[in-house]
């Protein structure tokens, strides 16, 4: 059983990723997707109840917001596995304005998720912990070095 969860602000590729790696595999929760708190605790205790493998698909800024994802997978004996969307500011504000509609975020969202932005850390609760880049030809996953 694997519980994953994203970090990164808006426009950093997690989405896309997903659909990549885990869409076969693992139940995507999204607050895009469903909108509210409520829901998403819902589909998390039946992932969480039922062994289903997930990913939190959401930009998880700060460690507080990842602890009550990692603690509950633990808790029900899940490995947790993190991935860090690693990316400038000014590249995935580039991205996001080549976005439309819904998927556009303000400019001051994207900036504002990355002003609370905390890097991750194996001490969270993660089993394994990976960087995410973007590079011209697709996803580059490298091992989390908490060094750089």
């Amino acid at each position: 059983m694997e519980a994953v969860i994203f970090v990164g602000i808006q426009a950093t590729g997690k989405s896309e990723f997903y659909r990549q790696r885990f869409f076969g595999s693992h139940v995507r929760i999204s607050l895009d997707m469903l909108r509210t708190r409520n829901r998403e605790r819902l589909l998390l205790a039946a992932c969480l109840e039922s062994g289903q493998p997930f990913v939190v698909d959401n930009t998880n800024p700060s460690a507080q917001d990842r602890a009550r994802y990692v603690s509950a997978a633990t808790d029900a004996g899940f490995r947790v596995v993190g991935y860090y969307f690693r990316s400038s500011i000014h590249e995935a504000i580039e991205r996001n304005r080549r976005r439309s509609g819904a998927e556009r975020v303000p400019d001051k969202g994207v900036l504002g998720t990355y002003a609370r932005l905390e890097l991750p850390s194996r001490d969270e609760g993660f089993d394994e912990l990976y960087f995410v880049a973007i590079h011209d030809d697709g996803f580059v996953v490298e091992d989390y070095d908490e060094n750089l």
